[in-house]
């Protein structure tokens, strides 16, 4: 008698077990269906497309001070990713920084090397000419964050932190960056 009440216990146990089971599952469906389901800005935000919220990054530049995308909020941001061995990097740089010089009180331009060291980096710009800082991406977090794959790649991002334009390759005279900037800008 003693063992069938063990035994009708144990089955009642396991059958208690299996509900809550069965439960937490149907819950865990429900949640990811939910999600699925949210709304389209947070399906957004991490997106690498027009119309996605830029990913937030915090960095060093060459001269030593903090930048954080967010610091530029109210501000059209034009980003350049590159590198000094990116032959059409080295080729678009020119042209990136005279327009960056004449939209500098409208445009916050932050370019970002990636991969290469500072002092690599301050050869670059000496032997070039350049003046501007530039963020260092040495570890590849940022490139990685904005799901860079190639050099170059410049990108718009307008005044809610929202790209505009993304360029995914060189620059050249054919593409209108003035245009998309003024069209931001506005």
């Amino acid at each position: 008698m003693k063992v069938n009440l063990l035994k009708k216990k144990s089955w009642k146990m396991r059958r208690l077990i299996t509900i809550l089971i069965g439960m937490a599952a149907l819950l865990a469906a429900g949640w990811t269906i939910y999600q699925g389901t949210s709304s389209s800005e947070t399906q957004r935000i991490g997106a690498i497309e027009t119309g996605a919220i830029a990913p937030e990054f915090n960095a060093v530049n060459s001269a030593g001070e903090q930048v954080k995308l967010s610091d530029y909020r109210g501000k059209v941001v034009m980003i350049n990713f590159w590198a000094s061995w990116c032959t059409p990097c080295v080729r678009e740089m020119p042209m990136i920084n005279r327009i960056a010089e004449t939209y500098q009180n409208d445009v916050e331009t932050l370019f970002v090397n990636v991969g290469e060291a500072k002092g690599t980096i301050r050869e670059f710009m000496e032997k070039q000419q350049f003046d501007f800082p530039v963020i260092i991406d040495v570890t590849g977090k940022i490139s990685g964050l904005y799901r860079i794959t190639g050099l170059p790649a410049t990108m718009i991002v307008n005044q809610e932190g929202i790209f505009s334009h993304i360029l995914l390759g060189e620059l050249t005279e054919d593409i209108p960056l003035q245009q998309w900037l003024e069209e931001t800008v506005q």
